[in-house]
C-alpha cells in the first residue's frame, strides 16, 4: 500500500509532544518523519504511512493530549515535493515569478503548500516551520505570474479557513537576489 499520506499534530506543550508522539507510534504502522520542538515554546509531531494508520496515528495523539493540541491534519495523498521543500533540498536555478504564504501555524502552512502545488504548474521552493520565526511558517514557489497566483490563492485559502493567514505576495519579477534569502 502506498505510503503518501501524512498526519501532523501541533501542541502547545513539549511535554504533550512527546506523548502524542508516543501515542501515535504506538497506534498504528506509521514512519515518524519529525518529532520536534519549535519556536514559541510549541511541539510537533509528523507521521508518514498508508491513510488507515496515519489516520489512526493522528487520532490517538490528538485524543491523548486534546488540551494541548493547536491544529492537526492528515492529507491522504501528499504532493511529492512538499517532502523536499520541508528538508530544503528543493533546487531553484531562477526566479520567474514569487509567491509566499504566510501561517500563524505550522499545520495550517503544509496543507497549504499542498494546495498550492496541487492547483497549478509551480515548484516548491521552501516550506519553512517555525524555528526562528517566533512559531510561524511559510512556503515560497515559483513559476509563471498566472500559476504562482494560483497557487498562491489556493494555499493562503486553505489557510485562512483555519483562521491562521498571516499575509500572501505574489511578486511577478523578483530579483535574482531573493533567490539568495531562501537558501
Amino acid at each position: 500500500m502506498a505510503k503518501n499520506s501524512i498526519g501532523l499534530i501541533e501542541l502547545t506543550s513539549i511535554a504533550s509532544g512527546f506523548q502524542a508522539c508516543d501515542a501515535m507510534l504506538k497506534a498504528a504502522d506509521v514512519e515518524l518523519v519529525l518529532s520536534r520542538s519549535i519556536c514559541s515554546g510549541k511541539y510537533i509531531v509528523m507521521v508518514r504511512g498508508d491513510v488507515a494508520a496515519v489516520e489512526a496515528a493522528v487520532s490517538s495523539g490528538t485524543g491523548a493530549c486534546r488540551f494541548s493540541v493547536i491544529d492537526s491534519f492528515v492529507i491522504p495523498n501528499l504532493h511529492e515535493s512538499v517532502f523536499s521543500a520541508i528538508s530544503g533540498v528543493s533546487q531553484v536555478e531562477e526566479l520567474d515569478a514569487l509567491g509566499i504564504v504566510e501561517s500563524f501555524s505550522v499545520a495550517s502552512l503544509i496543507e497549504g503548500a499542498d494546495a498550492a502545488v496541487k492547483a497549478a504548474n509551480v515548484q516548491l521552493i521552501e516550506i519553512r516551520l517555525a524555528m526562528a520565526l517566533g512559531g510561524k511558517a511559510f512556503v515560497t514557489l515559483t513559476g509563471n505570474v498566472a500559476a504562482v497566483q494560483s497557487a498562491v490563492e489556493a494555499g493562503a485559502q486553505i489557510v485562512a479557513q483555519k483562521g491562521m493567514l498571516v499575509n500572501k505576495v505574489v511578486i511577478p519579477h523578483p530579483r535574482p537576489e531573493l533567490l539568495n534569502e531562501m537558501i
